[in-house]
């Protein structure tokens, strides 16, 4: 890592003018953008806060699922119990342990959300950049093209075709993700557009560099700031659109689950069996705003007002 070295008056010749300054030596550092987005990052208390809490669902969905006495379709004798030691989350009424269900519901949505979140920002990044590269025609049909997604009413197109083509969580994640890239080739269109008249860009050109690996070596990894940032932002759209479609029934059907059909099942038990509702319901909220906060933080480690302050 290269260093810049300040020399002090102390330091000078014998008969050398003093000058007014800092009388130590002292190195300064320089960090890479990696560094300086990571301290950005890191000195966003409520994105951090965020990230373990959403490491500690994640590891709860997945590991505490494994280590639980109590699978999520194994029937017990006690039917329709309120949360005890036993049941933290209580049962339902044929006797499956609720916590056991709210960790197989976690895992499904987030098996959703971070695929609708991965397909829908490679397609729209993808999309986005070829459009914002080329301009013109090829960059008017694209846009147009995404208008007409954008234009959709989401739900219920989702709906229709989550009915069309099944209730297994991977056809309803790229039935959302479908729906989705539209807004991330939006801001990768943009983003690309300010980038395509910078000098690497010419240089690429002049030395020979095919449009394909302009786009893909040059422009879009340049954007990734906001590509990254947009990717968190679906995870929790994604979430909250699969928990609305399972609600309305043309989500994950069973046997599968899914904390929005979790939800869906317990509305007619509201007042009987409450936790029914709000336990799945929490982990939902819980998931979304955690996600938030880390898109949050990462919106701030990333902008481009900040990138030449030295930290």
């Amino acid at each position: 890592m290269p260093e810049h070295t300040v020399t002090s008056p102390e330091t000078r010749e014998p008969g050398t003018p003093v000058t007014s300054g800092v009388d130590r030596e002292f190195t300064v550092a320089e960090r890479s953008q990696t560094q300086l987005v990571l301290r950005r990052f890191l000195q966003h208390r409520a994105a951090v806060i965020s990230l373990g809490v959403l490491i500690a669902v994640i590891l709860l969905a997945y590991v505490g699922g494994m280590l639980w006495k109590y699978g999520a379709g194994e029937i017990t004798p006690d039917n329709s119990q309120p949360p005890s030691w036993d049941h933290p989350f209580g049962t339902d009424a044929v006797g499956k342990d609720e916590f056991a269900q709210v960790l197989r519901g976690t895992r499904i949505s987030l098996q959703v959300s971070v695929s609708v979140a991965i397909l829908a920002t490679l397609v729209g990044t993808l999309w986005g950049s070829v459009a914002g590269y080329f301009g013109g025609w090829v960059d008017s049909l694209m846009m147009r093209i995404t208008d007409l997604v954008l234009t959709l009413p989401l739900i219920a197109v989702a709906a229709m075709l989550a009915h069309n083509f099944g209730g297994t969580w991977y056809l309803i994640a790229a039935v959302i993700a479908g729906l989705y890239w539209a807004y991330v080739s939006r801001v990768a269109r943009g983003v690309v557009l300010s980038l395509r008249e910078k000098e690497f860009v010419e240089a690429a050109k002049a030395l020979g560099a095919t449009d394909t690996r302009i786009i893909l070596r040059h422009l879009v990894p340049n954007a990734l700031g906001s590509i990254l940032v947009n990717l968190t932002i679906l995870v929790a759209l994604a979430i909250l659109l699969e928990t609305s479609l399972s609600f309305l029934g043309f989500g994950v059907q069973a046997p599968d689950t899914s904390l929005g059909l979790l939800v869906s099942e317990a509305q007619t038990a509201l007042t009987t069996r409450p936790w029914l509702f709000y336990f799945p319901g929490l982990f939902i909220i819980i998931i979304a705003l955690t996600i938030n906060f880390i898109g949050d933080g990462l919106r701030d480690a990333f902008d481009p007002q900040q990138t030449k302050v030295r930290q």
